[in-house]
């Protein structure tokens, strides 16, 4: 079993470097760590970046994922070459473009770009964010799956994963103790549905809410409160589409011998208790 200990990083394509960085800076509240030529490394905890925007295609979108060491990371690539999963070695100066030790990529069953990989790097210095949006760290992502069975299947049989809570055909599931760190979304076909950063406390996401609607960042759902996690949530819409979280107060499952995941019905109270619609569409 491929052994997943946390997210590490999101990378994503950017049809505008310039404006990438704007919203990071502006609205979104990251820190910026470097600025290349063609790459926009962001901070928003003691990781040396969890968000790394570059110059391409925005349909160019990876999700880097930590595990122990070198020996689980071979592990890992040979369970996946068994499975029938072509597995990228990253070359030197990949690895120096991702500010890791070393990596894999492949794709996930349904066509998600994948990365395992090892002493991610931190950073001696404090995180400040560019403004008070009150953030503690990158948490989780929401995946596009195709066939979400197939899909909760690789999660949880070829890697680590648990589930907590089910939505409808929506898995959300954990890799450590806090109650999701991937959530599976049914879609058309493979992508980032959504990139999620934990922040302090209520006032931070009602903040928000007042500072994205006064720059005219679309928001696409909440302020609301899921009854899977017991999050309070605002998602809102950046660059070329791409939809960021912000939640704060998520459960955590203090014990893995006695949790049963919940099913909760696909309908508009299981994803909001406060009664808020989403506005994107599914």
């Amino acid at each position: 079993m491929i052994e997943l200990k946390d997210l590490c990083y999101a990378r994503l394509g950017a049809s505008d470097l310039d404006d990438a960085e704007s919203f990071s800076i502006k609205s979104l509240g990251l820190q910026v760590a470097e600025h290349t030529a063609k790459s926009l490394y962001l901070r928003s905890d003691d990781r040396a970046h969890t968000l790394c925007y570059f110059e391409g295609d925005p349909a160019d979108q990876t999700v880097g994922f930590e595990v122990e060491d070198e020996d689980k990371l071979t592990a890992a690539a040979t369970t996946l070459d068994e499975l029938g999963h072509a597995v990228h070695v990253g070359t030197a100066t990949e690895c120096s473009l991702r500010k890791v030790k070393a990596f894999i990529g492949f794709k996930d069953p349904t066509g998600n770009q994948i990365e395992l990989a090892v002493r991610p790097e931190r950073s001696g210095k404090r995180y400040v964010a560019t403004r008070d949006a009150g953030i503690t760290g990158f948490s989780h992502v929401g995946l596009y799956t195709t066939d979400p069975a197939r899909d909760e299947r690789f999660w949880t049989q070829v890697c680590n994963a648990r589930v907590s809570d089910r939505i409808g055909d929506i898995a959300l599931m954990r890799v450590n103790a806090i109650h999701h760190t991937v959530a599976l979304a049914p879609g058309r076909g493979a992508g980032i549905h959504h990139i999620n950063h934990q922040v302090g406390s209520n006032d931070d996401v009602l903040r928000s809410y007042c500072h994205l609607s006064g720059q005219r960042v679309p928001i696409v759902f909440g302020p609301g409160r899921h009854p899977t996690s017991g999050a309070r949530f605002l998602y809102f819409q950046g660059p070329d589409g791409m939809v960021f979280e912000y939640s704060v107060g998520v459960d955590e499952i203090e014990d893995e011998e006695t949790h049963r995941p919940r099913q909760f019905g696909f309908e508009p109270s299981s994803l909001c208790m406060w009664g808020a619609k989403s506005a994107r569409p599914r």
